[in-house]
């Protein structure tokens, strides 16, 4: 066991703009994500709506 302390050196990062930025993109990803599957369940209803549709007149 070793008996010298050890100096530990953190980093501190004090800009926080840095931060900032991306968590707009990750916004800006998650929403068209989002966009892209209400798109593709919209269709996907259409497309059963018209495959129950009775087309016999």
């Amino acid at each position: 066991m070793s008996t010298d302390k050890e100096e530990l050196e953190l980093e501190v990062d004090d800009d926080p703009t840095d931060d900032a930025e991306p968590v707009v993109e990750v916004a800006k990803t998650n929403l068209s994500k989002r966009r892209t599957i209400d798109n593709l369940l919209e269709e996907r209803r259409l497309q059963k709506k018209l495959a129950d549709y009775d087309f016999d007149f």
